[in-house]
């Protein structure tokens, strides 16, 4: 089993940069893809991003291309999200999960699950 603590949301002005975390807990941690997924106000959650255990990366989404990166840290239990160039439509709260499988855009078939953290991007 593993449990997942997310940190690093905040208030953010358009254009600026945020940086997630990902802490896992729990053993076999590189055996995990862990996917990033978002739920803006009022709106479903939507997969973001995934990382696959040896580190690579995919990314959803056009509006986050180019935009967003995820990077893994196997020796701390720990998986980014960097977020550049924010923008009012990024405001969500932010999840990370965790499978094991094959990333996956769909949330449906993640086991375990942190409990959020805000984002919000405002002047």
């Amino acid at each position: 089993q593993l449990q997942l603590v997310e940190s690093g949301g905040g208030l953010v002005q358009p254009g600026g940069s945020l940086r997630l975390s990902c802490v896992a807990s729990g053993s076999a941690f590189n055996l995990y893809d862990i996917g990033w997924f978002r739920q803006p106000p009022g709106k479903e959650r939507e997969g973001v991003g995934c990382t696959h255990g040896g580190g690579s990366i995919m990314i959803y989404g056009d509006s986050v291309k180019g935009r967003f990166t995820i990077t893994r840290d196997n020796r701390r239990n720990t998986v980014y999200l960097q977020m550049d160039n924010l923008r009012p439509e990024d405001t969500a709260m932010y999840y990370c999960a965790a499978l094991r499988g094959y990333c996956s855009r769909d949330e449906t078939p993640y086991n375990y699950w942190g409990q959020g953290t805000q984002v919000t991007v405002s002047s």
